[in-house]
């Protein structure tokens, strides 16, 4: 008897019932819908959002130093973790400049200010003062001294990713200096205590429709849909060029790796459209590591690339604020010479560097380099009050996709890349939800093919558990007399 076919009603309800990306999108629809006609309500609605991004927020920190301790005590290698941070900050740097310079042929092309003629005199300071709560960017040495924990809890209670980073580089290498013999309980301590993060994140990621939701409706309540049509040019502009890059990054990625950035979106497509959503890549950070390592990237890569992008590697924001400088030049009728424009590139790769965290930080970016340059007064950044809110989907997909892509990159230059099992989750011949097999460079993980932290399977490799029996959590949780025990019965 032929199966019944079910009806459409209840194809959509399965969908909508099981698929994540299906519910995000069904959300960022209800929240344009709701900010539309009713946006008294829909300014109501901005702890929907703010709560999702506080929970993801409490994990990330703790998430980022499992991820890198056990990273670097399964790799072994101290020296090659230092290499991945070194070539990590190469691909930054090059990636953001370029960014900025993308930014500055396009404004310089298309003229997305030219013909307003604003007078700087009828513009609201204050506003800007109000946008960024009175903060400024940090120097230089500012930056590196905020970047070293004075606290090994204040570094999470703050949630500093770069002092978290710093202190799970330590710890991995103390683990590697006193060797598993000494301390055996500790790295299968941390390996499960990363289980059951990336179980809490399972749980947050059912609330992130609800998030969008609340998200899309403030933006559109507040802001409505009028500005996108003042700002047209402007916005259109940023959004073409941000796709110029991507699609740069993709053929860079190609050549590298041979990997499609076009299946990557679709592999994590529920998390892209999360980060529209909500305009923050803080919401799907989680998420992201745990899809990067089950795409092949390995454990030290994936733990210290991404994290550390986070705060060197906003190529989404230098397009911005490339092309935000040059429009707000066009709109008061200030003509920069390219000498002006290449101070402008100079200034931007370091005010960018010092953002991440910062309330209203693209701000200061854009006052810092007006001052900079003398020629542009610093009250006209009050120009782009109105659409910074809307550039946010744009600068957090770049962002997101320029540290993946830096992931896969530089996983690559190192070695620490399967390239095979990464190829088979992205075409779909292999469940994403298993996690890395192991391979010659780690020993094998304690984690099972899915994501309830169960034992590993019985198929590691004979040749290298012997080559490397200190590095297996079991072989190492065992103490040295036993061990030679069983050695002297089995001969």
């Amino acid at each position: 008897m032929p199966q019944s076919v079910p009806s459409l009603p209840r194809r959509v309800a399965r969908i909508l019932r099981t698929s994540l990306f299906a519910q995000v999108a069904c959300a960022l629809v209800l929240g344009i819908v709701v900010g539309k006609l009713w946006p008294g309500v829909a300014t109501d609605l901005q702890p929907l959002g703010d709560g999702f991004t506080r929970l993801i927020k409490t994990i990330i920190s703790p998430l980022v130093f499992c991820v890198v301790v056990v990273g670097i005590a399964k790799a072994g290698d101290l020296k090659a973790f230092g290499r991945i941070g070194l070539k990590a900050l190469i691909w930054f740097e090059i990636a953001s400049t370029l960014a900025l310079v993308i930014g500055l042929v396009a404004a310089n092309v298309f003229q997305p200010g030219g013909g307003m003629h604003v007078d700087p005199a009828t513009l609201n300071a204050a506003a800007v003062d109000a946008k960024t709560a009175g903060g400024s960017l940090p120097s230089t040495t500012e930056f590196v001294l905020n970047a070293l924990p004075t606290s090994f809890i204040g570094a999470f209670a703050e949630n500093s990713l770069l002092q978290v980073l710093i202190l799970a580089c330590l710890v991995g290498a103390a683990l590697l200096h006193l060797g598993h013999t000494k301390v055996p309980q500790v790295l299968p301590a941390i390996e499960q205590a990363q289980e059951i993060i990336f179980s809490i994140v399972g749980f947050v990621m059912r609330l992130a429709p609800i998030a969008v939701f609340g998200a899309m409706a403030v933006l559109i309540g507040q802001y409505g849909l009028g500005v996108i049509e003042t700002y047209a040019k402007l916005i259109i502009l940023c959004y073409a060029a941000a796709a110029l890059f991507v699609v740069l990054l993709g053929v860079v990625l190609k050549a590298l790796t041979g990997i499609s950035l076009w299946k990557f979106v679709r592999y994590i497509r529920e998390e892209m459209l999360l980060a529209l959503g909500t305009a923050s890549t803080e919401a799907v950070m989680p998420r992201v590591m745990q899809k990067l390592r089950r795409a092949g990237a390995r454990d030290d890569a994936v733990g210290l690339v991404l994290p550390t992008g986070y705060s060197f590697n906003l190529d989404g924001a230098s397009l911005y604020l490339s092309i935000g400088t040059l429009f707000i030049a066009q709109a008061v009728g200030v003509d920069l010479s390219l000498g002006q424009q290449i101070t402008v590139v100079l200034v931007l790769m370091l005010t960018s560097k010092g953002m991440a965290g910062i309330p209203g930080s693209a701000f200061l970016a854009l006052s810092a380099t007006a001052s900079s340059l003398g020629a542009i007064p610093a009250g006209a950044v009050a120009l782009l009050l109105g659409v910074d809110r809307i550039m946010d989907s744009m600068r957090v997909v770049t962002n997101l996709l320029g540290n993946c892509v830096a992931v896969f990159a530089v996983s690559r230059w190192e070695g620490a890349l399967d390239l095979e099992r990464a190829k088979k989750v992205l075409n779909g011949e292999q469940a994403p939800d298993a996690d890395p097999a192991p391979d010659a460079d780690t020993a094998p993980d304690a984690e099972s093919g899915d994501d309830q932290g169960g034992p590993t399977a019985p198929d590691a490799d004979p040749v290298t558990a012997a080559a490397e029996p200190a590095a297996t959590p079991a072989a190492a949780a065992v103490p040295p007399q036993k061990i030679k025990e069983t050695a002297a019965d089995s001969s």
